[in-house]
């Protein structure tokens, strides 16, 4: 049974930081791309990074970058956001997403990141 499974998202206010994870299972982890989407309330879900299988290769919205870095530990099957110096406008839910060269595809639940003081 696949399992893409976000953690970490929660309450911080402007200018402090979070670190996302997701954790992979039933699948072939280090075979797949990995990458991070959000999508806010009324608006569509939208790219915040991805990194290649082998962690190799990075590539961040334009919003983000600077900011938030993506990085995997593959003996862990987990893939991580770091989220540094958060704006309200980064409220939104967080989705991880797994894709391979064949365009096999899976998603996550979602993690609730919200930014307030």
């Amino acid at each position: 049974q696949v399992q893409l499974v976000e953690s970490g998202g929660g309450l911080v206010q402007p200018g402090g930081s979070l670190r996302l994870s997701c954790a992979a299972s039933g699948f072939i982890f280090r075979r797949y791309g990995m990458s991070w989407y959000r999508q806010a309330p009324g608006k569509e879900r939208g790219f915040v990074a991805t990194i290649s299988s082998n962690g190799g290769s990075t590539n961040y919205g334009d919003s983000v970058k600077g900011r938030f870095t993506i990085f995997r530990d593959n003996a862990k099957k987990t893939v991580y956001l770091q989220m540094n110096n958060l704006t309200p406008e980064d409220t939104a839910v967080y989705y991880c997403n797994a894709v391979n060269g064949s365009g096999v595809e899976y998603w996550g639940q979602g993690t609730q990141v919200t930014v307030s003081s």
